[in-house]
This record gives C-alpha cells, sequence and structure tokens, in this order.
C-alpha cells in the first residue's frame, strides 16, 4: 500500500460515522459477523480514541498510539477538544496508520470512528485521513447512521437532515445514510406518516404543516420552511432502514454499501450470502424485517381511510 502506487491492489470498505448512542459499534459489531458468515474478510479498525468497550474482533485499534483520557489528562482538554487532538494526531502519524494496515491486504475494511458530530461537519482532520486513505487505494463509503427515534419528532428529524447533508457535503465520499434501531423506532411514540416518507425524504412541506401545529414551532414556521429548501434543493439525503438483529436488513444494507464504493462479490460469497438468507429464520435473530413496521403503518392509514369514506 504505498503512496500513490498505482499498481497496488484495490482495498474496498466502509467508514462508519455519526452521532454518539447511534449504533456505530454494534453496527460494526454485527457487519463483521454478517460478512464473516458469507466468506468475506472482515478487519475492524477502531479509530475513536475512546472506545474502551468494543464487542467485536478489533485488529488495528487507535489507543495504542493515542487514548482520549490520557490527552484529556495531560493537555488538560475536555471530551470534544480532545477528542480533536486525538484526530489530529492521528492524521500527522499517517504511517502508522499505513503499517497496521499493511498486515491485512486483501480484507474488508470497517473504519468505526468517533461520535463527534463536528468531526464530520466542521473539522478537516479526519476528512483528510479519509483522503489518504483513498490515495493508498482504498475505496471507502461513508456508513452515517443516524438513530431511528429521531423519525417520531418532526423538529429533530429536520435536524437530522441538516446534519446528514452537511455531513455528506464535508466528508466527501459515497454516502450511504442509515436509520439505525428499527426493531425499537416504536418505543419512542407512533409515526406521523408513512415510514417510506422518512427514508426517502419525500415531500418535506408536509413535515413543516405538522410542526405548526405545536405552539412551539409556530414561530419558526418560515425557519423551517427554508431548511426544508435547503434539504430539497440538494436532493440528496435518504435514508436506508437497518434492524442489525434480522439478516434481511443486513443484507440491504450491505449491497447498499457495497454498490456506493464499488466492491463486487464473487461466486463463491454469492452462493454463501443465498445460503445464509435462506435460513434467515434462525435462533440467533429474533426479529423480523423492518418491512413489518412499514406494513403496519400502510395498514393502519388505510384502515383510517376506510373509516373516513365510510362517515361519507
Amino acid at each position: 500500500m504505498s503512496e500513490g502506487s498505482k499498481g497496488s491492489s484495490l482495498a474496498f470498505g466502509q467508514v462508519v460515522i455519526g452521532p454518539p448512542g447511534s449504533g456505530k459499534t454494534t453496527y460494526c459489531h454485527g457487519m463483521q459477523e454478517f460478512m464473516g458468515r458469507i466468506g468475506r474478510k472482515v478487519t475492524v479498525v477502531n479509530l475513536d480514541p475512546a472506545n474502551e468497550a468494543m464487542p467485536y474482533q478489533c485488529a488495528v485499534d487507535i489507543a495504542e498510539l493515542i487514548t482520549l483520557p490520557d490527552v484529556m489528562e495531560n493537555l488538560k482538554l475536555g471530551p470534544n477538544g480532545g477528542l480533536i487532538y486525538c484526530m489530529e494526531y492521528l492524521e500527522a502519524n499517517f504511517d502508522w496508520l499505513q503499517e497496521k494496515l499493511a498486515a491485512f491486504r486483501g480484507h474488508y475494511y470497517l473504519f468505526d470512528c468517533p461520535g463527534q458530530v463536528e468531526l464530520y461537519t466542521h473539522h478537516n482532520a479526519l476528512k483528510n485521513v479519509f483522503a489518504q486513505l483513498a490515495k493508498w487505494n482504498f475505496r471507502l463509503a461513508a456508513v452515517h447512521l443516524v438513530d431511528s427515534h429521531y423519525c417520531t419528532d418532526p423538529g429533530k428529524f429536520i435536524s437530522v437532515l441538516c446534519t446528514s447533508l452537511s455531513t455528506m457535503l464535508h466528508v466527501e465520499l459515497p454516502h450511504v445514510n442509515i436509520l439505525s434501531k428499527m426493531d425499537l423506532i416504536e418505543q419512542y411514540g407512533k409515526l406521523a406518516f408513512n415510514l417510506d416518507y422518512y427514508t426517502e425524504v419525500l415531500d418535506l412541506s408536509y413535515l413543516v404543516d405538522h410542526l405548526a401545529s405545536d405552539p412551539f414551532f409556530r414561530n419558526y414556521r418560515r425557519l423551517n420552511e427554508k431548511l426544508v429548501e435547503v434539504i430539497e434543493d440538494y436532493s440528496l439525503v435518504s435514508f436506508v432502514p437497518l434492524n442489525v438483529q434480522d439478516k434481511e436488513s443486513m443484507r440491504q444494507v450491505m449491497q447498499a454499501v457495497d454498490k456506493a464504493n464499488g466492491y463486487s462479490f464473487g461466486d463463491q460469497e454469492h452462493r454463501s450470502l443465498e445460503a445464509l438468507m435462506s435460513a434467515a429464520v434462525g435462533a440467533d435473530f429474533h426479529f423480523t424485517s423492518t418491512l413489518a413496521v412499514q406494513e403496519k403503518y400502510v395498514q393502519s392509514q388505510d384502515r383510517a381511510v376506510e373509516e373516513e369514506m365510510m362517515d361519507l
């Protein structure tokens, strides 16, 4: 993986990003296991210096280079400033990262990244790390995880859309936005619209109207309209729903990412994937596909329409 070497082989992978608590580490663990079961050699690289409890098998750990507690103690920095310093230190030590990654040639890489949003919307250190990986012939896709419970709050969902758009424009990688924890979405309340409305980011004027019913947000209708216009003008943001414990959901996400970074799997992996999916109702997976959530809302809406017609 010598820098600028056009003859070196391509390496494919994902940089897993998103706010704290969105499920990045759980996603890396689940994707490592899922890909391993279809025969793909997967290497997980932990780039989060604050990540101490990792459920996955970590091949490369930034803690060998620098840790957040050490930075906070020695430089008297807070968590946010400490994370920025750690990423700048990583950027200044590309040779360490290159040496570690060179031991896993031919593998598929999952980069578990920190959860500080500013690193993906304003600061350039991680962006420069991704750019350096591209120079080493890495073909990466950014997998941006967002907790699905934000769909139950229109104001928060607009904020998520703005953050996702800003991240896509700043990181400058092929991008797949993920609505994580779909199996838990109904614990936070009922969705105002069909699930497709949120995943496909359809006509957001309905979302603004829904917000206007809240006395607090009514005063900010004009601001929300302008934010929605920006999101719709770029027309870049959409989401793939994810339930890590559902094989079908994992397959859909994996194929979306493979399409984004250009990875093409061989016949053996394809056969392994088919065999895995044919046994999808296994003891180790207890949740049905996220389509069940979608169908529930479709059916409830159909019943509401039927009741309205009967009243007429």
